[in-house]
């Protein structure tokens, strides 16, 4: 059962970020894609399988993998602009590993990963490149089911993976840019750099919301059950959400 829902669950939601990016913009697929629909589903598959301990001290390092996934998109975004795809996502994925190394020697505790995170979300907005987007969205979906596909297989490694390597690499790995790397390569190959920077600005401002969740699950999973934990820190980040946005729409006023 959990097999299927491994398979599918992330690929349906792969599915309708593209289809909303096509419809209004790689910005929104970035805001949608940073929202913890492959985590989400991670996190609760590690707590069925590994129990509610192993998964409050995995969002705990998921917390602090935000800065990962961050600096994927970042150097991603930079890469992209000089490179065609497979050397962008080489270097970012280099990128990757460095700050997820140097995470799973320290293994920081809940405060500094929160620091960790929110300096991150603060800081990146000025370190995406500045870029202008000319071309418009091409229609055409030929690529989706490359997508999907690529987004269940990533989802299946990850998960396997994090089963082995123990609670901080299974935060870690959580956070892997399983939505943004597939987003951001098929974006690069489809529209261009401008675009794919426009992915992770939307990124960067749905992640408050993802920290939000994480955070949630961090306080509740050692004092109640596993989807009651999910559903409040489910409800908690779309709140936090709805609360950035207003907050983006009333600073764009003054």
């Amino acid at each position: 059962m959990l097999l299927i829902l491994k398979l599918t669950i992330v690929p349906l939601f792969i599915c309708l970020i593209t289809l909303a990016g096509r419809k209004w913009g790689a910005g929104i697929a970035g805001l949608l894609g940073a929202f913890p629909v492959v985590a989400g589903p991670i996190i609760i598959f590690i707590a069925l399988e590994q129990g509610s301990t192993f998964a409050t001290l995995t969002s705990i390092s998921a917390i602090s993998a935000i800065a990962c996934l961050l600096i994927f998109g970042v150097v991603y975004s930079w890469a992209s602009i000089y490179w065609s795809w497979p050397f962008a996502l080489l270097s970012a994925l280099v990128a990757w590993l460095g700050v997820a190394l140097t995470l799973a020697v320290t293994s920081p505790d809940l405060g500094i990963a929160s620091i960790i995170a929110i300096v991150s979300l603060v800081i990146t907005p000025f370190l995406l490149p500045r870029l202008k987007t000319t071309s418009p969205p091409k229609g055409k979906l030929n690529d989706l089911p490359w997508r999907m596909l690529v987004g269940a297989l990533l989802t299946l490694s990850v998960t396997t993976l994090a089963a082995t390597l123990g609670e901080v690499w299974s935060g870690i790995l959580a956070v892997f840019p399983v939505i943004g790397l597939v987003l951001a390569v098929f974006t690069h190959n489809t529209l261009g750099p401008a675009h794919v920077t426009q992915v992770y600005r939307g990124m960067v401002k749905g992640l408050y919301s993802f920290s939000a969740f994480f955070l949630m699950m961090t306080f509740l999973l050692p004092k109640t059950s596993i989807w009651v934990a999910y559903l409040i820190s489910i409800a908690v980040a779309i709140l936090t959400q709805v609360g950035v946005q207003l907050a983006i729409r009333l600073s764009a006023k003054k």
